[in-house]
């Protein structure tokens, strides 16, 4: 599977070969031990796979039912009429098919993506920017991109990234997509991001979306044993970001959940963060405009087959 896709969420791999996250870890040390791969927060990729971006069928395949859990969180919170900012990647990609169902609503997008999955939308305006194809993730980027942006003011953008930290907020590994993301921000009231579990913790070259102008982050649940990923959700909160967890099938948690950390005040935790069900109490409101019995040998002989 690593081979085959570039990178593979440690979920992902537990699902395939039908054991636990734990044990699914232990096989991909002793994987990274031999040089097959290099292990990375929250699943693999192939060695040397940090220096290089993946291209877009590498992404596609990574983390794809929490891609589809974060997108149907974050639909939620477009209203009919609004007029937002989309950048590119492929779970930006996800929401945009959701999106296509809000009626009266504009996006601006860099993304060839995002506007396919809009095309035949009825009563969706799409607005794309100029600017220079890039390839390998089928956005419009460089001086043409940023310019068209310059003026623009939309209620909120909606980015994803390679990685989130708490110390930098949203990063990415290429420069030309950091520096259109940072004027999608710009022309945005709100800023939401998206990112996966395996993202959280990692940190890339390029800084798009720094923590203080984050005011969403819609995430999935990290297994339990993740505690790095906990600990930044946990910092990111702390600095005010509103946290919204999405469920995946199976993990235990519904559709949706809230948790937001409260700002200048550091909350006591013990075990796994506090989360809360879809329709409580917010702990903080939302601007009102806005987580095998196999043969260890076995294991790790069908990890190196995929």
């Amino acid at each position: 599977m690593v081979r085959a896709n570039g990178a593979v969420s440690l979920r992902e791999l537990a699902r395939v070969v039908q054991t636990s996250e734990v044990t699914v870890r232990r096989d991909v040390r002793a994987l990274e031990a031999e040089g097959l791969l290099d292990r990375r927060h929250g699943g693999a990729v192939l060695p040397g796979g940090f220096t290089r971006e993946s291209g877009f069928p590498q992404k596609s395949h990574l983390a794809t039912a929490e891609k589809t859990a974060i997108a149907d969180v974050a639909a939620g919170l477009v209203e009919e009429g609004e007029a937002v900012v989309v950048g590119a990647g492929t779970t930006t990609q996800e929401l945009a098919r959701r999106l296509a169902r809000v009626p009266g609503l504009t996006v601006v997008t860099n993304s060839l993506l995002v506007a396919q999955a809009l095309a035949h939308a009825n009563r969706v305006e799409v607005v794309m920017t100029g600017g220079t194809l890039r390839g390998s993730n089928y956005a419009l980027v460089g001086s043409g991109a940023e310019q068209s942006l310059q003026g623009l003011r939309v209620s909120r953008a909606f980015l994803s990234g390679s990685g989130l930290t708490a110390e930098r907020g949203l990063s990415t590994s290429n420069m030309l997509s950091a520096s259109v993301d940072r004027a999608l921000v710009q022309a945005a009231a709100e800023v939401v991001v998206l990112a996966d579990h395996t993202k959280l913790g990692t940190d890339t070259m390029f800084q798009t979306v720094p923590t203080d102008v984050m005011t969403r982050l819609v995430t999935d649940e990290p297994p339990p044993h993740d505690d790095r990923a906990a600990t930044e959700l946990q910092a990111l909160a702390d600095q005010g970001v509103q946290i919204t967890v999405a469920g995946t099938a199976g993990s235990g948690s519904g559709s949706g959940s809230g948790m937001d950390g409260m700002q200048g005040r550091r909350p006591r935790r013990e075990g796994p963060l506090p989360v809360q069900r879809r329709g409580a109490t917010p702990l903080r409101s939302a601007p009102a405009s806005l987580l095998d019995p196999q043969p260890p040998d076995r294991r790790v002989a069908d990890l190196r087959r995929r």
